[in-house]
């Protein structure tokens, strides 16, 4: 797959990816504004109920009051009682009944009847029944011309205990604080249960004592005045253009609430969102590391088509030239050319062992022979090995073996080929007067094996992938590097599997250096 497709399928699973997000943000956006909406409903349900409520008690309690001014008038007609602590409104009314009574007995009604509250005949109960109809005209005249203080008409203990109810019967558990706004005096005149103003000691809907100036009144909440949630009180009963007041409540976590209602979505929705979108960047990611992958296969065939090529071509040429007549009667030639065909043979085998060795270090499919080893023996014979490559370049190779216990537990085949891969890289890296030191040292519980050149160095970013199977460093202008890129990642391999490790530092133009560290007993 090419490049172009490959980022054209990014762009279509991106575009689908983001519509599903914006989807998905307009739902839940949705179904919060309609959980708002709900929200919204129930409470100004809870409002009108407890408006509604507010208003019925006013009734009754004006039914209350004109029988017990009826009962008052009763006893204006008897000079035994006495009227001095009645209110100035009951006697106001008594009295407008005293007169309307009088008339009744002028016009001959009842005039056999001292007392018309006591009789039960047909006159006095159509008379009581028509002045009680009269006195309620009269009152509701009032309110509607001339209302009481909105305060005075409502008792704040049931005003609270209604909304409690209401709001239980809705299932509305929030914590909430409310008041009763006065139009007339521009503030909250009840708040939380409270009066704002001082009640007089008659009955409730009797005038209060004093009511404190508007502004000693506390200050309104500002949430409570800024809330949606109000309705209008005792609205029937006045002529007024503006209602008597308010009834208004505010839910401090109503954001909360709401969310909550859709939080179970919204986990479920980014949970979701977000397993997709792990799976599309894994996804990604598989296709630019197989992508890559793609490409170090192609170059490993190409460096083994190169690697196995040569000697091919020597053992081929070296074949023709033994069976030449001219050389097959020779038989110094002979043997120089059968060493030749020995010693290219012996070069493709190495290479097909490090492929293998690869392939089971790859399936974890191989058993070190653990032997108690000399690690400076096996490092001496592998530099006076390199240090005659090192010298036809006008260079050296040299070991400075400084541990005082050189005796470790590997397999010896590995190790030497670890450390014989160390040096062959150092030379191939080092095209000119190569340098090669290696030195060990004792740690506390291993040996560090240093091996240091003066070659070409690498980059930061080849730092992080010399590791890495067929990986090869760039090497500018150098083409006689050879290889399969298996070399040090074969390496890693066999210090993982001894329990050791390895590290490199290495600068651009200055030269590696790596440090093995193997452990005196490997519990592989």
């Amino acid at each position: 797959m090419n490049k172009n497709a490959i980022w054209g399928i990014i762009g279509l699973m991106s575009i689908a990816l983001i519509g599903i997000i914006a989807l998905q943000a307009y739902w839940i956006n949705e179904r919060l504004r309609l959980e708002k909406t709900h929200f919204d409903n129930l409470v100004f349900s809870v409002l009108n109920r407890v408006a509604e409520k507010l208003e019925k008690d006013e009734e009754k309690r004006t039914t209350q009051m004109i029988w017990n001014v009826e009962n008052l008038t009763g006893g204006l007609l008897h000079p035994s009682e006495s009227i001095g602590s009645q209110s100035s409104a009951d006697i106001g009314v008594g009295l407008d009944f005293f007169s309307r009574r009088h008339r009744f007995d002028t016009l001959g009604y009842g005039s056999n009847h001292t007392n018309t509250l006591e009789c039960n005949c047909m006159v006095c109960r159509k008379e009581r029944f028509e002045t009680s109809a009269w006195m309620h005209e009269q009152w509701l005249t009032k309110q509607l011309i001339d209302p009481d203080p909105i305060e005075e008409r409502i008792r704040v203990e049931l005003l609270d205990s209604y909304f409690k109810q209401e709001l239980l019967n809705m299932n509305v558990n929030l914590e909430y604080s409310y008041g009763v706004y006065s139009h007339g005096k521009k503030a909250f005149v009840i708040r939380d249960g409270k009066y704002n103003y001082v009640p007089g000691d008659d009955d409730f809907g009797s005038q209060a004592v004093s009511i404190p100036n508007i502004d000693d009144l506390p200050k309104d909440n500002k949430e409570l005045s800024n809330s949606k949630y109000f309705v209008q009180l005792f609205h029937h009963s006045s002529t007024l253009e503006a209602p008597p007041g308010y009834l208004v409540i505010h839910f401090p976590g109503m954001a909360g609430y709401v969310w909550g209602t859709v939080m179970s979505t919204v986990i479920a929705a980014i949970l979701f969102t977000g397993i997709i979108l792990f799976c599309f960047i894994y996804t990604i990611q598989v296709i630019f590391t197989q992508k890559k992958l793609s490409k170090i296969k192609s170059d490993f065939i190409n460096n083994m088509t190169h690697e196995f090529k040569t000697p091919i071509a020597t053992i081929s040429l070296a074949s023709d030239s033994i069976t030449s007549p001219m050389i097959s009667g020779n038989p110094e030639k002979v043997q120089r050319f059968a060493n030749i065909i020995k010693q290219e043979n012996r070069r493709m085998n190495k290479q097909v062992e490090k492929v293998l060795q690869m392939a089971l270090l790859d399936k974890n499919d191989f058993q070190l022979k653990l032997t108690k080893v000399d690690a400076h023996e096996v490092i001496r014979q592998a530099v006076n090995n390199i240090n005659l490559r090192a010298e036809s370049k006008g260079g050296k190779a040299e070991a400075i073996l400084g541990a005082s216990n050189s005796f470790i537990e590997v397999d010896l085949t590995h190790f030497s080929n670890v450390v014989n891969n160390l040096l062959d890289n150092a030379y191939k890296y080092s095209p000119d007067n190569p340098e090669i030191i290696v030195t060990t040292e004792n740690k506390s519980n291993g040996i560090n094996i240093k091996v240091k050149d003066n070659g070409i160095g690498m980059s930061k970013d080849d730092l992080k992938h010399i590791f890495d199977k067929f990986f090869r460093v760039h090497t500018g202008n150098l083409h006689d590097v050879k290889g399969f890129g298996l070399g040090l990642s074969y390496v890693k391999a066999i210090l993982d599997a001894h329990k050791g490790h390895i590290s490199v530092k290495s600068d651009l133009g200055k030269g590696s250096e790596f440090t093995l560290f193997f452990p005196f007993i490997s519990n592989s």
